[in-house]
């Protein structure tokens, strides 16, 4: 075992989130006996493992989380899936007995070969065993995307011990050299893109933020900013509002997508416009398309480099114009409208403006967040936390913030109830101020259809919760505010510096 975290500090892990379990006892030993590793507890997996996907998230390093038991493991499934396609190197650390087999039935024993499928191969470990039998987990969390150490421990060996005081934790991999052609987008910006480009930036790591925006600026293209690129309120003058409905009457010639695949509903219509060309500069390296598409997976500061110098293109089909009218139109209806949803949610963007880290969880807040939070101050860190589902949202929000001194959190009623676990994780985390706000959908209302006169339809379709956001609140021990209006917040000007809040958003 104390081989095994050396050549965890070999690949860059500093952090590691254990899970009670008799087994992880040689591990959490060795681990106890390393200054050097900072060690989170949770109790449960499902918690723990999202909890750890925000600090991969909040600090560019791969980090470990140890499950309980196979059976707990199970529940790091949907973590697993969203580190797979965030391109997040999570490590997910398991330990059995070798004495027991999966598939036996045996209590507290799975089958774990293959336990996370594609989106965290197992690799198997024998202990005790040689150091040249040890993985490389260097080279395997190089690629970005999670991995499964299966430790299968002899309990009736001794675990040799080693003196870990003074060992180091080293930088994390560097990232792999880009991959695909850029001769095809070469060739459309320098002779092509006059016809029509668009500009899209989906989620941004705060290292792809100034390649981003220097490509923007350069390019001088309408552009379509998520949020979560860290870039929407810099290129306001830029962008595109009400970009679904403006690029569906005159669908653009070209599509030039920078980041993780854009939550903007124009996106999900390119699927069915086969004439226009849409190519991804993408670390993630998935097209988020079913149609044919170019890509080029990588780091977008290697690539920009390797693009070179980029001509001045322009709004050349005056979409920019179209966007201001419908910008002055929703100015208009906030005013008259200050106690709807998207009121509210401008209202909360002024606040969440002056915080270290700010992070989305659910689809509609997500929605309301990218077509009405305020445009004049840069939100540089936001994170979406709901493109894989609403699980685990508070957990990783937790991990994301566990070092800010400001954090602000928008999520669903649902996706509160669906991590209630999360709160026992708070006594480990740095103080500070931490705003969870609770958008009132009662359930997923505001996802479906109308079904207004069948109440068993609604019932099985929304769901509304059946738990007050206050008694939530005090769950976590939290302070709670309705906010029904804008000068509801005025709360968070008085808060002070290590308060924990909830506010329950009640629109109209």
């Amino acid at each position: 075992m104390f081989s095994l975290v050396s050549c965890a500090a070999l690949a860059g892990i500093a952090e590691w989130v254990c899970c009670p379990g008799r087994l992880n006892a040689p591990l959490y030993r060795a681990l106890a006996a390393c200054p050097a590793v900072h060690r989170w507890d949770a109790a449960d997996c499902a918690s723990a493992a999202f909890f750890a996907l925000g600090r991969v998230q909040a600090t560019g390093r791969p980090v470990a989380v140890v499950a309980g038991s196979g059976q707990e493991a199970a529940a790091m499934l949907p973590a697993a899936v969203n580190a797979y396609y965030g391109r997040h190197p999570l490590l997910i650390v398991t330990v059995d007995d070798a004495a027991n087999s999966g598939g036996t039935g045996a209590h507290a024993t799975i089958e774990q070969e293959a336990l996370f499928g594609i989106y965290a191969p197992t690799a198997r470990l024998e202990l005790p065993c040689p150091v040249s039998d040890l993985p490389d987990l260097a080279a395997q969390l190089a690629e970005g995307f999670p991995v499964h150490l299966q430790l299968r421990v002899d309990a009736e060996s001794v675990m040799p011990m080693r003196d870990l005081s003074t060992l180091t934790i080293e930088d994390p991999p560097a990232a792999p050299p880009f991959r695909g052609s850029l001769v095809a987008l070469s060739q459309m910006l320098r002779f092509h893109a006059q016809d029509g480009l668009v500009l899209l930036l989906g989620a941004l790591e705060p290292a792809e933020q100034e390649p981003a925006l220097w490509l923007a600026r350069t390019l001088r293209v309408p552009v379509v900013a998520d949020a979560a690129s860290g870039l929407r309120e810099e290129l306001a003058a830029s962008c595109l509002q009400n970009a679904e409905e403006i690029l569906a009457e005159c669908p653009p010639r070209y599509v030039l997508r920078v980041g993780a695949v854009p939550e903007s509903p124009f996106w999900p219509m390119l699927e069915d416009m086969p004439a226009t060309q849409v190519f991804s500069i993408t670390r993630s390296g998935f097209s988020g398309l079913s149609r044919q598409s170019e890509v080029i997976e990588g780091e977008p500061e290697q690539i920009m480099k390797a693009l070179g110098d980029v001509p001045h293109v322009g709004d050349t089909m005056r979409l920019l114009p179209a966007s201001r009218q419908h910008a002055g139109r929703t100015e208009e209806l906030l005013m008259a409208s200050p106690e709807s949803a998207p009121a509210l949610v401008r209202a909360l963007s002024n606040h969440a403006a002056l915080a270290d880290a700010v992070c989305i969880g659910s689809p509609t807040a997500a929605e309301l967040w990218n077509n009405y939070a305020q445009w004049q101050v840069p939100t540089l860190y936001l994170r979406s936390l709901h493109t894989m589902g609403s699980q685990g949202i508070l957990s990783t929000f937790l991990g994301l913030s566990a070092d800010t001194g400001y954090a602000c959190c928008l999520a669903g009623d649902l996706a509160v109830l669906r991590d209630m676990a999360a709160p026992a994780i708070l006594p480990q985390l740095a103080p500070g101020r931490r705003v969870v706000a609770v958008l009132s959908n009662n359930g997923a209302a505001a996802a479906v259809e109308e079904t207004e006169g069948d109440a068993e339809l609604h019932r099985l379709l929304c769901q509304p919760p059946a738990h007050r956001v206050a008694d939530l609140a005090a769950l976590w021990g939290a302070e709670y505010y309705p906010i029904h209006t804008e000068a509801d917040l005025e709360v968070l000007d008085s808060a002070g510096d290590d308060a924990l809040i909830f506010l329950e958003l009640l629109p109209e």
